[in-house]
């Protein structure tokens, strides 16, 4: 029998480990989703999943390496565990899947969100991250609509000039989507954007 994977404190954990790793994960999207990343503690999430703070110390022994693997998870589920998955086979067609996928989890967008909102504070534990975050994405975007309309879109922009834009747009939106729901509707705010990209596309 192969032992058990290492999780990235060094601690061994098998399969009824991993389950309850990520358990924990999914509590702390909730709380982190509630309070923030400064208002949550490992205290609320322990709670959560029925653990005193001493035993979740045992799965993730710091704040921050509990964030570090929230962040890890949500770019696990968007492109099957492969941080380069979205310069490498994602096309605008997924991208759109995507989008509707974020429609059906707000919890989990709405953590991301408050996550990349505090972010930008100074020594806040997932700068990096999305420091990183964001130049690789800005990288596999413009892969991506080269790879639709070639070095110039139908509006004369070239890819590089409108990955930025793109990005802003399915992060801003998720920002105005969490606060309107009933107001703003993400999938179709999403679709009318590409649609300016090539009105003449029918897609």
């Amino acid at each position: 029998m192969p032992p058990a994977p290492v999780s990235h404190n060094g601690v061994r954990h098998g399969a009824r480990g991993r389950a309850r790793r990520e358990e924990i994960v999914r509590a702390a999207i909730e709380v982190i989703a509630e309070r923030g990343f400064r208002g949550s503690s490992l205290a609320a999430v322990a709670e959560k999943v029925g653990l005193t703070q001493q035993g979740l110390l045992h799965y993730f022994p710091t704040k921050d390496e509990l964030l570090i693997e929230v962040l890890r998870q949500r770019d696990e589920w968007d492109n099957g565990g492969s941080p380069e998955a979205v310069e490498s086979s994602w096309t605008m067609a997924g991208l759109d899947t995507l989008v509707q996928a974020n429609a059906a989890r707000p919890e989990l967008i709405r953590t991301f969100s408050a996550l990349l909102g505090e972010s930008v504070t100074e020594d806040h534990p997932a700068g990096e991250y999305f420091h990183d975050r964001y130049r690789r994405t800005r990288r596999g975007m413009e892969s991506v609509l080269r790879r639709e309309w070639g070095d110039r879109l139908p509006s004369g922009l070239t890819p590089a000039e409108v990955a930025p834009l793109l990005i802003a747009i399915m992060d801003g939106l998720q920002f105005q989507w969490l606060h309107e729901p009933d107001s703003v509707d993400l999938v179709a705010s999403y679709r009318a954007f590409v649609h300016l990209l090539d009105p003449e596309d029918a897609r």
